[in-house]
């Protein structure tokens, strides 16, 4: 969808010099479309680094969801995108809430109260998102899955705004972006791992008993918050899987947690 409609959308723009690969619309992919799993982003980042583009942008096979490359190459997360864009809309709408899923770093909520908004944690899936965007009338949220929600999209998502919007940042900041989410980038995050596991609420139950010294809710299968790390463990709806995502605040306590963890939460599964 993305290659059908982007350059409809964007190739006369302003000041805006773009180059689209896998445009064709077969039927067939290049490689898999979704842009959470790193190896499917080789491409683009090659691509970013040999024409030296100050971004680059890899939509999934729908374009209602997006991952960003910076100027370097490096894959930006879509919580480090959350937190960048809030800043910028809440600069223009003081005061508005910012919606983000509860796998999001906390750099999201602090970067929505350094900038005088009202931060909303929420369940992952953008059912739940968009529910909630609409009953706060949320100003923007974003998930790490990739989708981006607007409040001028009627709390939809989209891929296409989520670009546009970066572009501005970009041409208004006069600023790389590497350089623009290198202060949003201060803590260690594992990214959301995959284990097999038969007795999903059990072991969800029973991590948040050998946890519950932390601070403990059960928005999303289970989340516990230290001062220094946190984690959320979280059941697959549609798979006998448990979902992990862990962050702390520099990558040798996050390498000690996430060893302490792994090995109660079932067969490790790559996805």
């Amino acid at each position: 969808m993305a290659g059908a409609w982007f350059d409809v959308l964007f190739a006369d723009a302003e000041n805006l010099d773009t180059t689209v690969i896998n445009s064709e619309t077969t039927g067939e992919f290049v490689h898999d479309p979704n842009p959470l799993v790193d190896a499917n982003l080789a491409q683009l980042q090659k691509e970013v680094v040999k024409q030296k583009a100050d971004m680059g942008i890899c939509f999934d096979g729908d374009a209602d969801r997006c991952m960003f490359v910076d100027n370097k190459g490096k894959i930006v997360r879509c919580d480090t995108v959350t937190a960048l864009l809030a800043r910028i809309f809440l600069d223009q709408h003081p005061g508005s809430t910012i919606v983000y899923d509860l796998r999001s770093s906390r750099v999201v909520r602090e970067e929505v109260e350094a900038a005088g908004g009202v931060p909303r944690r929420e369940r992952v899936g953008h059912a739940f998102m968009k529910k909630t965007l609409a009953d706060t009338k949320a100003l923007f949220g974003g998930e790490i899955s990739g989708h981006f929600y607007f409040r001028d999209n009627w709390y939809c998502d989209s891929g296409f705004l989520a670009f546009a919007h970066t572009v501005n940042v970009l041409g208004n900041q006069r600023k790389s972006l590497a350089s623009l989410v290198k202060p949003l980038q201060r803590y260690a995050g594992s990214g959301e791992r995959n284990f097999s596991n038969d007795d999903k609420d059990g072991t969800i139950r029973a991590l948040a008993e050998k946890y519950s010294d932390g601070e403990v809710d059960f928005l999303d299968g289970a989340t516990v918050q230290y001062e220094d790390w946190w984690f959320n463990v979280r059941p697959s709806n549609t798979e006998p899987l448990l979902r992990l995502i862990v962050e702390a605040v520099d990558a040798r306590l996050l390498k000690e947690k996430l060893a302490e963890l792994t090995p109660l939460l079932g067969e490790p599964v790559e996805h």
